[in-house]
């Protein structure tokens, strides 16, 4: 009942006269609201709301949210995303009254405690990536590439080099070229490497003197980290060029190697990803860049800094900043929760958890290796990308199947088709909190999958609500605006 609820919608539940809540009648001078209220304020005709009282939107919404899945309910292996579990503790901590009643338009000096937080974060991210300089200004990982890409821009222009030029393997996030464009470069995708790393000769086929960028993300997105990554960023170097690192998978090396350490001169962090922020839907997030000390006087402002005779901080712009890139200090939010996760845990704890990641990731693909089979790399990191493809061939089970029939049971699918480099992509990422037991009731949920007919997962899932929307139509002909029925 509770699920046929949840899916009415409110003017399914709607019953003329119902009231969440009634006014008095207008008694300003001119009575109705025509009289007083400008005419180009005035919609030309009623919107046909739903009628309903409070309770009735309170269970309709509080229903439709049992529907969801998320990292509180259920196991979510989504590959690439990192999907970790969200401490209360530091939803605790972060919504202290003297956190969340500050305002950002407050003199500097009334807010110390905050800036000094912010401070801390600056130097701890500074320390675990091995680049010295940090602003917290970007508000999500595409933005913070994006914002590392202006500095470059910047850093190459203030030498008066024109370089044009940013070159990324073909597994890269689709972020990178798209924050590489924007930013007004031009994009140059390498061809694969047989083995599933970058191919030093493609890559020395492409570099010269308009080589801005080399962007690239280690462990890869196969979950593979980059063997001969320093070999990489020297043959950049030796062209004048930059490295940067995509940190979206920087969870699989907390605390045991460093960007800056294997040749990175750029690189942004996930903090919703790598230090627990709660993410999806499009945010919140939070996406600090930190870079080599050459580049700090580039840097989004304003930067968070220190008088080292008083004692007291401040905010300072770079000398040739590229400016603001959000408002005010960053997604401060978020950065707060990052910023009591690394002080509960500390650089061992750190270490920790991506022992625990790739432990974690190598134990399931191993459980499942008769099933799925991964086409690249014998071990890996903290993910794993695996392939339906000889499924497919055989029985005409996709990708998708799987993941839809996964549903059933109460597992979150792991992210499909991607990377494209493999056919019929299942990327998982089970993360450094999930217990054995959950990935061992995971791997035997899909080796009982991979047993049941094709019909059956060809029409999964079958106890959700919705089966399988038409996604292609969802994305080709979205409704944008409001209408009294979604269909009309």
């Amino acid at each position: 009942m509770r699920n046929a609820q949840a899916t009415q919608l409110l003017f399914d539940l709607s019953s003329p006269g119902r009231r969440a809540a009634t006014f008095p009648q207008a008694d300003v001078p001119g009575g109705a609201p025509a009289d007083v209220i400008p005419a180009e304020f005035l919609a030309a005709t009623t919107p046909q709301l739903p009628e309903l009282t409070e309770a009735d939107v309170v269970r309709h919404f509080t229903n439709l949210s049992t529907l969801n899945m998320s990292v509180d309910t259920h196991f979510y292996p989504l590959g690439s995303c990192t999907m970790k579990y969200n401490p209360k503790r530091h939803e605790r901590l972060a919504s202290l009254p003297g956190i969340v009643d500050l305002h950002p338009h407050q003199d500097v000096g009334s807010l110390q405690g905050m800036l000094s937080i912010l401070f801390e974060m600056q130097d701890m991210l500074a320390e675990i990536s091995g680049l010295p300089a940090v602003s917290l200004q970007p508000a999500a990982g595409a933005q913070g590439e994006f914002a590392a890409l202006l500095v470059a821009s910047a850093y190459f222009r203030h030498k008066g080099e024109n370089r044009t030029k940013v070159i990324f393997p073909s597994s890269a996030h689709g972020t990178n070229p798209a924050s590489a464009a924007l930013a007004g470069f031009d994009c140059v995708q390498l061809n694969d490497g047989a083995d599933g790393f970058v191919d030093i000769e493609e890559l020395k086929k492409h570099l010269d003197s308009s080589t801005a960028v080399f962007m690239i993300t280690n462990p890869n997105t196969l979950g593979l980290f980059e063997r001969r990554i320093a070999e990489v960023a020297q043959l950049v170097h030796e062209v004048g060029g930059l490295v940067y690192i995509d940190g979206a998978n920087m969870n699989a090396i907390l605390g045991i190697t460093r960007p800056g350490d294997f040749g990175g001169d750029m690189m942004h962090y996930n903090v919703h990803k790598t230090f627990t922020g709660p993410h999806g839907a499009g945010g919140p997030g939070a996406g600090p860049i930190a870079v080599r000390d050459f580049l700090a006087e580039f840097l989004p402002g304003p930067i968070v800094t220190r008088d080292a005779a008083s004692g007291a901080y401040g905010l300072t712009n770079p000398a040739k900043s590229v400016g603001r890139v959000r408002s005010h200090f960053g997604n401060v939010g978020i950065l707060l929760r990052g910023y009591f996760y690394l002080r509960t845990l500390g650089a061992k704890g750190l270490r920790a958890v991506s022992e625990h990641a790739v432990l974690n990731a190598n134990y399931l693909k191993a459980k499942l290796k008769d099933v799925l089979p991964v086409p690249f790399g014998r071990t890996c990191m903290h993910e794993f990308v695996a392939s339906a493809s000889q499924i497919q061939k055989e029985r005409g089970i996709s990708a998708m199947d799987i993941a839809k029939r996964l549903l059933d049971y109460g597992f979150h699918a792991p992210t499909v088709y991607f990377p494209l480099v493999v056919p019929d992509a299942i990327m998982a990422e089970p993360t450094e909190t999930e217990s054995k037991a959950t990935l061992d009731a995971f791997a035997a949920c899909l080796q009982k999958i991979m047993s049941e007919d094709a019909e059956t997962l060809h029409n999964a899932p079958h106890t959700t609500p919705v089966s399988r929307p038409n996604d292609v139509q969802a994305a080709r002909k979205p409704i944008l605006k409001w209408s009294p029925r979604c269909d009309a």
